[in-house]
């Protein structure tokens, strides 16, 4: 589990990514009926280690945020199933099923990453 303080003198937060561990806890987590990010990404992967260095500034824009990480490779058939090409890839589940895909091609930057969470969260 992840975990950032955000603090700049107006508000103070925690902002907790957690660790998707066993394929139950995942079935478990996309079947909330709430929106979730499901966030695919590897330990080996530059582009993943770029998006985590500007992520916790995007999940600050959010009043309520849930994120789930999963290493592709500890998951691949997830990865195929839900067609995750290319690493990071943001997903968003809501009642099992997935309702965004955010391609790692286009998360490269804070802006287009905002850009994609905010269809799906306030």
């Amino acid at each position: 589990m992840k975990t950032t303080v955000i603090d700049n003198n107006e508000k103070r937060r925690m902002i907790v990514t957690q660790t998707i561990l066993e394929l139950e806890q995942f079935q478990t987590t996309i079947s909330k009926s709430e929106n979730v990010v499901i966030k695919f990404s590897a330990g080996w992967c530059p582009d993943c280690r770029r998006m985590d260095a500007f992520f916790p500034s995007v999940q600050e824009e959010y009043q309520h945020l849930p994120v789930y990480e999963v290493d592709r490779d500890q998951f691949p058939a997830l990865a195929e199933k839900y067609e995750v090409m290319g690493i990071p890839s943001l997903l968003v589940f809501n009642d099992g099923e997935k309702i965004g895909h955010l391609h790692s091609a286009d998360a490269k930057t804070p802006e287009q990453t905002n850009e994609f969470l905010s269809k799906y969260f306030k």
